[in-house]
């Protein structure tokens, strides 16, 4: 069985999303195996970034196991 992240707080992930979302720091904190493409492709030109930002923001981006952030 896959061992599940901690669950984040959302204030917290909206900071790292903010400041570090280019990188994909964000989804590899939510435990999303695709963190990569954020890095190697800058957030997807900053627009990938904000999206998540966004999602974050109104609680539709949640844990990649599906556990809503605290």
């Amino acid at each position: 069985m896959k061992e599940l992240k901690p669950l984040q707080s959302k204030g917290t992930m909206i900071l790292i999303s903010f400041f570090l979302g280019q990188l994909g720091i964000d989804r590899y904190m939510l435990g999303y195996s695709n963190w990569w493409l954020k890095l190697i492709t800058f957030g997807g030109c900053g627009l990938w970034s904000l999206i998540d930002f966004i999602r974050i923001i109104t609680g539709s981006l949640k844990m990649a196991d599906g556990r809503d952030l605290q």
